[in-house]
């Protein structure tokens, strides 16, 4: 079936700041499905700017158009002020690192560096002097001797980046390059990868589908649906106030307030957001809500326990099913467990619920 259109979201940086990439009107049809429709966005000199959404949304194809690998329907690709929607991939400012790495692996590690500037020609002295910079940027000094099949994939991760910063771009596209490392790597390399792009200064231009990926690395982040920009912000902003219940379904996990349910513990129209860990779970009458926090009785259906925290599934009086995250600062999976089929009362601030638009 192809994909409705939905309205376009603009993001702008101040004009004290450099663009270095600016999409206006960008669109992707393939025969009657609408890939991308109408994505308006800018993304300002050394930001470290995250593309998030599930498969289909459209993130990876804005990326390719970026790129020079996908030519838009509709629209323009301007980097740094300079319109490159029609120029082929070598004739633009990017680099690109796949999640693949697409190593050589007859070339050693300082050979693989190299080789985008041995194509250009560079002299040797100065691809060579170029490469290990690049190595050292990534903390691969020593390493240069190597092959990649001697490395660790993390290592093989950071040869790739150091491959695409030797040459120097004006915006680095990264296509979800951690997808194939394992979680306790990929956590690692979040935070290496934020410092290194801090240091070099260049623009990341990252896609993920990974919500928690794109919350700890990035500047700010654009959600994608349905070929469309949902919400930009910064991670606080995504994740303490999502626009649309889709972001607030996706960015993490959200409880959604509405109809009846509102009417009765909001006293108020409209659809809600309030984060799980937002959520006070209260046993007795002991703790009553203040004058700036509401409150909804209900029975716990489920209780999780997840080591340091616990998720508790509470069916509401009104209908509506909610869930509280608490953390397990003084109780064990025996304390919480017991807790099933208990009559609870769940209370947080106002200040946490805020209204959906969509």
């Amino acid at each position: 079936m192809p994909q409705q259109e939905v309205t376009s979201v603009t993001s702008t940086v101040s004009d004290r700041d450099g663009r270095a990439v600016s999409l206006r009107g960008l669109r992707k049809s393939f025969g009657s499905v609408v890939a991308v429709a109408s994505v308006d966005l800018d993304v300002a000199d050394g930001e470290f700017f995250a593309m998030l959404g599930p498969s289909g949304s459209g993130k990876t194809t804005v990326l390719r158009m970026i790129a020079g690998f996908e030519s838009p329907t509709a629209g323009t690709v301007e980097l740094g002020g300079r319109d490159v929607t029609r120029l082929a991939p070598f004739e633009r400012d990017v680099n690109t690192v796949f999640q693949d790495y697409a190593l050589f692996p007859h070339m050693s590690v300082l050979e693989n560096v190299e080789y985008g500037l041995r194509v250009k020609r560079v002299p040797k002295a100065e691809r060579r002097a170029r490469a290990m910079e690049a190595l050292a940027s990534v903390r691969l000094d020593g390493f240069e001797k190597r092959r990649p099949a001697q490395l660790s994939g993390g290592q093989r991760q950071r040869v790739a980046l150091a491959r695409a910063l030797v040459n120097r771009p004006r915006v680095l596209l990264l296509d979800e390059p951690l997808g194939a490392l394992d979680l306790k790597l990929r956590e690692e390399m979040q935070v290496e990868l934020k410092a290194i792009q801090r240091e070099v200064g260049i623009t990341f231009l990252f896609v993920t589908h990974d919500q928690e990926e794109a919350l700890t690395m990035s500047d700010r982040i654009a959600v994608f649906n349905a070929g469309a920009i949902e919400q930009i912000g910064t991670p606080a902003e995504i994740y303490e106030r999502p626009a649309t219940a889709f972001v607030a379904g996706f960015v993490g996990t959200s409880n959604l307030i509405s109809g009846a349910t509102a009417r009765a513990v909001l006293g108020k129209e409209g659809t809600f957001s309030v984060r799980p860990e937002k959520l006070r779970v209260v046993l007795d009458d002991a703790d009553p809500p203040g004058s700036d926090e509401h409150s909804a009785e209900g029975t716990v259906s489920e209780v999780v326990y997840a080591g340091p925290a616990t998720r508790f599934v509470v069916d509401l009086d009104t209908g509506t099913r909610l869930i509280a995250l608490q953390q397990n600062q003084e109780v064990s999976s025996m304390d919480v467990t017991g807790l099933r089929g208990r009559r609870v009362r769940l209370v947080w601030q106002r200040r946490h619920e805020f209204a959906i638009t969509s």
